[in-house]
């Protein structure tokens, strides 16, 4: 049997096949398919179980990581929640261990409820909503049959999902372009929703059955429609995910696209009809009558065989499968020849550039030269996608979380996104250090890819490692002398967690063979293999040598409330921070840290309650760090490296209380900015920190303002505490704090005045600001004020006159 190029990991699955709206650019009732007439409404509770059961079987014989099923119509809410129950669990059951279910639901939202979302809650069940902007525009196509407003039903729907408890059910809305829709009014209606992505569709259309022109509208109204909006999306800091802006900006530097309508990459979508019957994309229903037909069903064929049907391998033959006129286009590997029915006409078939060909290349050319694709960020690794997904990083974060941020804090939820937003970066700057080693599908890497679709969780574990990437940001800056083996060593760590027998050669150096996560065992240099066991592991040496046990652990502190974390004294990466790392701690030192550890983080539960929660969430690990000058503390925290802050003990435990919530501070902001874009990159002035004596970027003044609400609030609670008491304790605590809320304030207020701020970038210092005003308004004695007013001019002393 002839192998598969690229096995499916998309499936819409059509719950019912008629719809309770009459919209009348639909492309399933309103163009040349109409295959839904003769079509059951409802899909069979035997086609769901036998749809599960073939996804099951693709997802073990190709070793799918993940699948994406997107319950789909018609209308998939006419089915019914029961119907819609049966069909969720059936496909969770169906699939493997190991290999991960993305299932959503897209609907016109009009039927959605508060029992419809409580079931999605229940059974993960992500939603997408169609809304084609303000209520004009709305109105334009999404009406009922009888000509009413679809409009407030799918307001509601999406003020719905905007309720905490179901917000992180959206998934996104789906806007379908009319240029006679005013671009402006379509993009601030939807950003008020504050939606996590919007995809903006072209409105199906061919040779045959061109798209609307406007006269006088120009020769390409809807790249000019969509330029329009993609300069107010950037001038708002990219408040949500857009996948066709976001596409050309990654195609353009040799990335994967996100979405079919652009790029080259294969596609891995099929479509199941309500009466078992295997499609290709539903779009191919603009064509003509039967366009997406492939004459099998559910019941007499596997995806292998749909797969190798010829419709669905032409759509996965890359640059090959396009017209020459395409292939010769100097922005095909960003335009990818356009969505593949977008390009029939009834003499050539599917050979012919899009009929959106001059719109596509005015919209790629004008998002080239609008100075949106900032060069430093965008040389960052993107996120790998998930198979059949969009990429990870996309819509990490709710509005309401990052506002929440922006106010200095962040709940366990919150922290805990921006972990798997890191995990997706780790894994992209993984593989692309990798690739740009040339040594292909070999050896360690090889073994971490057949890992991460066999033992998720293992590669998990050590791809979370706060050093786990450190590796990767050395190669991709330039730094080959690090060499191969830290990954090799990541891959031997995973064989081990996982346990399956898998062997990998790891190099050693200086007599040590360090497993990240697990600790190090002392083995002559060479090249050694270690083998994951089902109850340890085996290393065997270059000298023949074999050794089951490690000679020194990697050291955890359990804490209140069953929080541990790592203290990281073995990794040879842990240098990635600004100090000198600590050796190996003695067994006196690990008993001082373990008792300052514990009562740091009591001391944070008491004065820091709103910080401590993220703090647990994503604080996993203290590097040990070598003490500076007398009587000065050590803190560090390096961007390379979530989860991680380096630390020189200090001699008390509320100072490590401090420097733990300050450092962790800049382990979120730095996490954010992986993410958003707060600030102009391309700005190249300097700004005075307030406590500084020396100019700095404006990202450093970011990162130490937004450190320092951290140590104003700690400072204000302390301050609190020793309300009516006197002592040097207590004025101290005084002292620090009128210095600190004034310091942290001061700098709030030069961010937002420097100009360089996006529109994102603005709210967050909004959030900055409305965290510091409270702190502001506490009375305090005039020798608090007059102390802090001290402090100031020393350091104003050290500082040149400003320009």
């Amino acid at each position: 049997m002839t192998r598969i190029p690229v096995p499916l990991t998309q499936f819409v699955v059509k719950m019912h096949s008629r719809c309770d709206l009459a919209c009348d650019h639909c492309y399933v009732y309103e163009h040349a398919d109409s295959s839904w007439r003769s079509r059951p409404k409802v899909i069979g509770d035997g086609i769901l179980a036998k749809a599960a059961e073939r996804i099951g079987e693709h997802a073990v014989a190709h070793r799918l990581s993940a699948v994406r099923v997107v319950l789909h119509g018609g209308e998939p809410l006419l089915a019914g929640p029961d119907r819609l129950r049966r069909a969720a669990e059936a496909f969770r059951a169906a699939l493997p261990p190991g290999c991960a279910l993305d299932l959503r639901i897209h609907t016109n939202g009009v039927l959605l409820s508060r029992a419809f979302c409580a079931l999605f809650a229940e059974l993960d069940v992500k939603v997408g909503i169609s809304l084609d902007g303000d209520r004009a525009a709305n109105d334009r196509h999404r009406r009922f049959a009888d000509g009413r407003s679809s409009h407030p039903q799918v307001l509601r729907a999406v003020g719905l999902l905007n309720e905490p408890e179901y917000r992180h059910l959206f998934a996104g809305l789906l806007c379908t372009i009319d240029i006679e829709n005013d671009p402006v009014a379509v993009y601030r209606a939807l950003a008020e929703l504050r939606p996590p992505a919007v995809d903006f569709l072209l409105p199906h259309a061919t040779w045959e059955e061109p798209p609307k022109r406007l006269p006088g509208g120009g020769e390409a109204p809807y790249a000019d429609w969509l330029l329009t909006v993609h300069r107010l999306w950037e001038a708002d800091g990219r408040p949500f995910a857009v996948r066709t802006f976001e596409s050309v900006h990654r195609t353009q530097r040799g990335l994967s696209s996100l979405t079919e309508s652009l790029g080259l990459e294969p596609s891995d979508l099929a479509v199941l009809e309500t009466d078992g019957t295997f499609e290709q994309a539903d779009s191919l229903k603009t064509a003509y009558d039967g366009a997406p037909v492939t004459g099998m069903n559910v019941f007499a064929h596997s995806l292998d065989d749909l797969a190798r049907h010829p419709g669905i391998a032409a759509r996965q033959s890359g640059l090959a499968g396009l017209s020459a006129a395409c292939r010769a286009c100097p922005v095909v590997r960003s335009c990818g020849g356009g969505l593949y029915a977008h390009r029939y006409r009834a003499d050539t078939g599917f050979d012919n550039p899009s009929v959106y060909c001059g719109d596509l290349m005015t919209l790629i050319n004008g998002i080239a030269g609008s100075g949106g694709s900032d060069p430093e960020r965008d040389s960052r690794p993107a996120a790998v996608p998930a198979q059949g997904g969009e990429p990870l990083l996309s819509a990490a974060l709710a509005p309401a979380q990052l506002d929440e941020l922006a106010r200095g804090y962040g709940s366990a939820d919150t922290v805990a996104a921006l972990g798997r937003s890191q995990l997706a970066l780790t894994r992209a700057m993984l593989a692309a250090a990798w690739d740009a080693s040339g040594q292909g599908r070999a050896g360690a890497w090889e073994l971490l890819s057949q890992l991460d679709g066999s033992a998720p969780a293992a590669v998990d574990a050590v791809l979370t490692h706060p050093y786990a990437r450190a590796w990767a940001a050395r190669r991709l800056a330039g730094d080959l002398a690090v060499g191969l083996g830290p990954l090799a060593a990541l891959a031997a760590a995973a064989a081990v967690r996982a346990g399956r027998g898998d062997a990998v050669a790891v190099p050693v150096r200086g007599g040590w063979l360090h497993l990240p996560t697990l600790g190090r065992v002392a083995v002559p240099d060479g090249e050694a293999l270690v083998i994951g066991r089902a109850d340890g592991f085996e290393v065997r040496a270059a000298d023949g040598s074999v050794r089951t046990t490690l000679d020194q652990p990697l050291r955890r502190v359990r804490l209140a409330g069953g929080w541990t974390v790592a203290l990281e004294d073995l990794d040879p990466l842990r240098d990635s921070h600004d100090h000198p790392v600590a050796e190996r701690l003695s067994e006196a030192e690990l008993l001082g840290w373990t008792g300052a550890l514990r009562e740091a983080w009591e001391l944070l539960g008491r004065d820091l309650p709103g910080y401590a929660e993220g703090i647990r969430a994503g604080l996993a690990t203290v590097t040990p760090l070598r003490p500076g000058p007398t009587g000065r503390d050590v803190s560090s925290a390096a961007r390379q490296a979530y989860g991680a802050v380096g630390i020189a003990r200090p001699a008390t435990a509320p100072t490590l209380a401090l420097l733990l919530a300050h450092e962790f501070q800049h382990v979120k902001l730095g996490a954010v900015l992986d993410l958003f874009d707060l600030h102009d990159r391309a700005d190249d002035r300097l700004y005075f920190a307030p406590w500084r004596p020396d100019p700095r970027p404006l990202e450093g003044l970011l990162q130490g303002t937004y450190a320092h609400l951290a140590v104003t609030e700690y400072w204000g609670t302390r301050t609190a505490a020793y309300d009516g008491l006197a002592g040097a304790a207590a004025g101290r605590a005084r002292a620090q704090f009128a210095l600190w809320r004034r310091y942290t304030a001061e700098a709030v207020e030069r961010l937002a005045e420097s100009g360089a701020l996006t529109g994102l970038g603005v709210r967050f210092a909004e959030g900055m600001r409305e965290s510091v005003e409270p702190w502001l308004a506490v009375p305090l004695p005039a020798a608090a004020e007059r102390e802090a007013e001290r402090a100031r001019r020393e350091r104003d002393q050290l500082r040149p006159v400003e320009a």
